[in-house]
């Protein structure tokens, strides 16, 4: 699916193919209760122009030729000449309509044989659209123990073969999941302070990143922005480090009638959110660049003592949220190069968003000190902190990676290669993937990799 926002970025979804929608009634029902929603097209609210979708007919939900289950399979549909004349059709067609074309924005499966397709598109955009910006977000659900050895295996194959090619062809790659692992060991999945959801409900699970990924593409998104997409991306991929970090805090735990500075007083040496990049967080909490936006919170938030007296701390005297963030990010990430960005409009999250929040929550998504006595209504925003980090964490995802594809004899997998990887193509691969791995060490490696030996 394809959809433009005039002026600004083309995004662009890789998504599979679907039965048809069923009736907006019956829809409204099932996502009301958390019902039986199936396929991407259940959820939708909107009527698409007939230009921003392409089926790709070979692999159908409900169809009879199995999954797109392999990276080569994925590439090799983006070889047909006819799906390339029609997915240029497609791009020329909401290219001609905008008035200023930032760039790109892909999401796309990391998995699956999704990985494949987006990895052929972010090479098209690359080629055709020089000096565009291009960011690629790739998607992961929420992973069970898979006794599946083979899927487990194109899982694994299928996720480092995508961030290989999606972030040589992107301005920048972010890795987006719930999952606390992309490795051949399930972990726990993410959890949140304020937030009762069902990790196996895509309905849940797709919320929570649409609120956090709504928040970190707002800086380039706004009309009233100056900065741009490729200025994102150049602000946080220095020195080869293509590859960034998602975190966010959803929703931000701000006390109802408590001042900004009052809570980032509380949180001095841990910021109050959680990765998103389905990886171990580190115990030294440090980043090289990032860019962080705080929404919801009102600019007079920030005043909290009386004129005349001297404020509680450095935050309190700051005189706008702006600078107060931006102290913030000083003080817990000393030498890192922070951006930051205050919005007032908070996160709508009125149906059909899920109302999986804690009783503590106001209708404002603010904290209670204690639960109400009476039912709660339902929760219509809230607010929240997100933030995309080129990070030292990233070795740790990277690493993780390389060492669970060294322990897979590829030998047993003939089926994979079959599809159109070669195996000399998939240890070129993996060379790049360690390369890309040394770009974000810092010299804490040798502490986590003695914790994960005591782990294991």
């Amino acid at each position: 699916m394809f959809r433009v926002e005039k002026t600004f970025a083309l995004h662009i979804y890789l998504i599979p193919g679907a039965s048809p929608a069923r009736s907006r009634l019956a829809l409204s029902q099932e996502v009301s209760v958390g019902g039986s929603v199936q396929v991407w097209s259940d959820y939708l609210n909107v009527h698409l122009h007939p230009k921003s979708i392409y089926v790709i007919r070979q692999y159908m939900h409900d169809g009879e030729c199995g999954c797109l289950e392999a990276f080569g399979q994925g590439e090799s549909l983006l070889q047909d000449p006819g799906c390339i004349e029609e997915l240029e059709d497609r791009l020329h067609f909401y290219v001609e309509e905008c008035d200023y074309l930032q760039g790109f924005q892909v999401l796309c499966d990391l998995h699956n044989g999704f990985s494949g397709v987006g990895a052929k598109v972010t090479e098209l955009l690359y080629d055709e659209y020089s000096g565009k910006g291009i960011l690629t977000w790739g998607l992961t659900p929420v992973m069970s123990c898979l006794e599946d050895s083979q899927k487990n295996f194109y899982r694994l194959m299928n996720t480092a073969l995508g961030i290989v090619h999606l972030s040589s062809h992107s301005s920048l790659f972010c890795p987006l999941s719930l999952s606390g692992s992309l490795g051949i060991k399930p972990q726990p999945p993410v959890t949140f302070p304020y937030i009762n959801y069902d990790a196996s409900l895509n309905y849940h699970s797709s919320a929570i990143l649409a609120a956090a990924l709504d928040t970190l593409t707002a800086p380039y998104r706004l009309r009233s922005s100056q900065g741009s997409m490729m200025h994102l991306a150049e602000t946080l991929n220095f020195s080869g480090r293509k590859v960034v970090a998602a975190w966010a805090s959803v929703p931000f735990p701000a006390l109802r009638g408590c001042s900004l500075p009052d809570t980032l007083c509380a949180y001095q040496q841990d910021v109050p959110w959680k990765l998103l990049s389905s990886c171990r967080e580190r115990k030294v909490s440090c980043c090289f660049a990032q860019s962080v936006v705080l929404r919801g919170i009102c600019k007079e938030s920030h005043i909290s003592s009386c004129p005349g007296t001297q404020p509680a701390s450095p935050l309190h005297a700051c005189e706008s949220t702006e600078q107060m963030l931006q102290r913030y990010l000083h003080t817990v990430f000393p030498g890192a190069f922070s951006t930051s960005h205050v919005l007032e409009q908070p996160c709508n999250t009125l149906h059909p968003y899920p109302q999986f929040f804690s009783p503590l929550l106001t209708r404002q998504g603010f904290l209670l000190d204690k639960p109400p006595s009476y039912s709660s209504a339902a929760v219509e925003s809230i607010p929240v902190l997100a933030a995309l980090q080129s990070s030292p964490v990233l070795h740790t995802l990277l690493h993780g990676l390389c060492k669970d594809l060294q322990k897979v004899n590829v030998r047993r997998w003939a089926s994979f290669f079959s599809a159109g990887v070669e195996q000399d193509d998939f240890q070129e691969a993996l060379q790049e993937l360690r390369t890309l791995c040394q770009c974000y060490e810092t010299g804490f490696e040798a502490d986590e990799s003695e914790d994960e030996a005591d782990s294991d």
